[in-house]
């Protein structure tokens, strides 16, 4: 049986680093790097796939913003099983990692109404899409990442959509982990605070350059890579953000968002065409 790892939002940020590691470190027939922007994706192909003796990383352009997107993605599954099938078992998803997603800073009033549905859909509808048509290539100690948020602990003024689908991804991650552990298979949620890839830049739509605070996301992923493997539910890389996580147990939600909303403001240039701009974390 072909034995795939399957990767989303993987044109730069954590999913580029997620796709070095998963070549570097385990062993998978094909690694599929899914993505809108191809050019990234094939410059990440190449450079690990010279590295190897056949070539494992396989670029898949598709643009998962859309339900037509996850469509997509579940018609290439499917043709490439029957394809695979005729020679030997088919294929089978021994890794999933959802880390296609994005945020905007600022106000619910203030921002794209559009922006905020297209995040919705990305965030939390496309991730359920592909969780679903991904079980029935899962088999025993197949292995599922959702990248959370630290945000999704708290609900947070100037970030009120993107802590609520975080919120979302993270609940979804822990039910499905119940309900898949008698399978043998593992479901893990990533709660990365603020880490140094695109999202900042896209969020704030220009005006941040470059995350406040952010750490590489090298040991970010590898981390996340390790617990996910040995079963445990949530990483959280730093002291600071497990703290905050657990932390968020004892205090007023309704607090927190109030206290955000008025003091942690963040900067961001007013631009209608934000929602066209993509982001992987």
């Amino acid at each position: 049986m072909k034995n795939i790892a399957v990767i989303t939002g993987a044109s730069s940020g954590m999913g580029k680093e997620f796709t070095i590691q998963v070549a570097q470190k385990y062993d998978f027939d094909e690694i599929w790097i899914v993505a809108r922007r191809l050019d990234n994706l094939n410059a990440l192909a190449q450079q690990i796939n010279q590295t190897k003796n056949f070539q494992i990383v396989k670029p898949v352009k598709i643009d998962l913003g859309s339900r037509d997107g996850v469509t997509q993605l579940e018609d290439l599954l499917k043709s490439e099983h029957e394809k695979i099938v005729k020679v030997e078992s088919g294929i089978q998803i021994g890794l999933l990692i959802n880390n296609a997603g994005f945020g905007t800073y600022g106000p619910f009033e203030e921002t794209s109404v559009k922006a905020e549905m297209d995040m919705v859909e990305l965030n939390c509808t496309s991730l359920t899409g592909i969780c679903g048509i991904a079980l029935p290539y899962l088999k025993k100690n197949s292995v599922i990442i959702n990248t959370s948020s630290l945000a999704a602990y708290m609900p947070l003024g100037n970030f009120a959509v993107y802590a609520a689908t975080k919120s979302y991804v993270l609940s979804f991650s822990k039910a499905l982990a119940a309900e898949l552990k008698d399978k043998g298979i593992k479901v893990h949620a990533l709660c990365p605070g603020s880490v140094s890839t695109e999202f900042a830049n896209v969020a704030s739509n220009g005006a941040r350059p470059e995350v406040k605070g952010g750490i590489p996301p090298q040991k970010v992923v590898e981390q996340c890579l390790n617990r996910a493997f040995k079963g445990k539910m949530t990483s959280l890389y730093r002291l600071k953000w497990k703290c905050l996580a657990f932390l968020s147990h004892f205090v007023s939600g309704k607090m927190v968002a109030r206290f955000t909303y008025k003091y942690n403001k963040r900067p961001r240039t007013p631009d209608e065409s934000q929602q066209e701009k993509e982001i992987t974390f």
